[in-house]
């Protein structure tokens, strides 16, 4: 412990929280120093227990709330207290809304160094709980035993889960029977630190308005053992299974599919429907999880794209096209662009299926395809750009400049790159007019957002 660093690890402090980071956990002080203590809220006087001191912050554990927030709530899941996959069950659901909202705001105001942006009040989900249509559980050994769930907190060690409140009951069927069966068949879980073992991961798909579930077991081994059993075992215990599929990953890695895939049963995608458009997903196709929320989003994004039948749109991340049909709906072209030529070929895919002609989907970088589409005469209206977590590169952004859209509808999933992005634009002589929060992951720390850019 130095001048600098008031707290020494292994003791225990009592500490007033004052805020929320943006994992959501508690943020405090100890005699001006800043601790961080997950599961503690906003107001509230704790006692934590240092287990990590670097030079600026420290990191403790709750040992005890003396006073707690009117905004606590009793987290409804049983290893919540263990588990990593969800941070906010604590905190009143209007209440979560408010510091997502409160998220996007800082971000705006001291990334950005924005001001008179209107960010709207954070649109909730109307079911909270069992939205996720797709999990992805590790599978490995916990105290002796199968353990199929989340990992803890910063951690590789999985917390067995039976009954995953944010994930649809099909998903959490297929964990359950695929717990069993590895300890019925004798199957033999994948150990992280040995490399050794068969089934490393378990997922679930579920069409949320069809019913429709795939399981995927994803092996370290070329084969799956006793196959026809577990095809079997799957099959009688799962409602509304359509398909089985193998994934083989025999790498070393923190990635979870590899990149062979076979369908051991019933058919390779299952059938979702987002809107009024219908999706075929297969165990590798991107689609949001929450599907719900996402037609939210997507309304929303349409909205600010301003359009009225006559427009050309550039959809400069499209995916596998799902933002792509909406904004087609109601533009007479829009032109979708993807660097993953999978997700091109599932676009077009979508596309046809849904009877939409006025679309085009392009494989390529942004930065490479845009300017060859202005050379050929394209002028669009409105750009639509839904980025990973990272956001776009500067040359992605100057490219939307030098395409000079009308508006450019910026769909994010994280405020602080958002943030950063947005005030590029703003030196470039775009006007950042509101942003709208929604909440696709209910009881997590994440938001996703959309934002209106409009050319001054």
């Amino acid at each position: 412990m130095s001048p600098k660093q008031p707290v020494t690890k292994g003791e225990s402090y009592i500490i007033e929280i004052a805020g929320l980071g943006h994992s959501g956990e508690g943020v405090g002080r100890y005699r001006d120093f800043t601790v961080f203590v997950p599961s503690a809220l906003p107001g509230e006087m704790v006692r934590a227990t240092v287990h990590e001191v670097k030079k600026n912050y420290a990191k403790a554990r709750l040992e005890k709330v003396l006073a707690p927030s009117a905004d606590r709530a009793e987290p409804r899941c049983g290893v919540y207290d263990r588990c990593g996959g969800c941070q906010l069950q604590h905190l009143s659901y209007e209440v979560q809304l408010a510091v997502k909202r409160q998220q996007v705001v800082d971000a705006v105001h001291r990334i950005g160094k924005l001001s008179g942006v209107v960010v709207h009040p954070t649109l909730g989900a109307a079911h909270p709980w069992h939205y996720r249509n797709k999990m992805q559980f590790p599978v490995g050994m916990a105290d002796g035993k199968i353990a199929v769930g989340c990992f803890a907190p910063g951690t590789h060690r999985i917390v067995d889960t039976d009954d995953c409140l944010i994930q649809q009951a099909a998903n959490n069927d297929i964990a359950r029977q695929v717990r069993r069966m590895i300890q019925d068949l004798g199957l033999e879980p994948y150990d992280e630190a040995t490399g050794r073992g068969v089934i490393r991961h378990v997922l679930g798909r579920v069409g949320t308005a069809t019913g429709e579930a795939m399981a995927v077991l994803v092996t370290a081994t070329p084969t799956l053992p006793k196959r026809d059993r577990v095809v079997a075992a799957l099959r009688e215990k799962v409602p509304g299974l359509v398909s089985i599929v193998h994934n083989i990953n025999p790498q070393r890695t923190n990635i979870i599919l590899g990149d062979r895939t076979v369908t051991l049963w019933g058919r390779d995608t299952i059938t979702d429907r987002l809107g009024k458009f219908s999706f075929e997903i297969s165990a590798l196709s991107f689609f949001q999880v929450n599907t719900a929320q996402a037609a939210v989003l997507y309304g929303k994004a349409v909205e600010y794209a301003g359009l009225t039948g006559e427009e050309t749109v550039i959809d400069a991340y499209c995916g596998t096209g799902t933002i792509t049909l909406f904004l087609a709906e109601r533009a007479a072209k829009v032109y979708g662009i993807e660097v993953v030529e999978s997700a091109i070929r599932d676009a077009r895919r979508n596309a046809a299926a849904n009877g939409i002609a006025n679309t085009e989907f392009l494989v390529g970088d942004a930065v490479e395809v845009m300017p060859r589409l202005y050379t050929q005469g394209v002028r669009p209206h409105a750009v639509v750009v839904d980025p990973p977590r990272a956001g776009c590169a500067p040359a992605v952004l100057d490219t939307f400049v030098r395409m000079n859209p009308e508006r450019i509808v910026y769909v994010s999933c994280n405020p602080a790159s958002l943030a950063r992005d947005l005030a590029f634009l703003a030196d470039r002589g775009y006007a950042v007019r509101e942003i709208q929060p929604v909440d696709m992951f209910p009881h997590t720390a994440h938001v996703e957002c959309v934002a209106l850019i409009e050319r001054k």
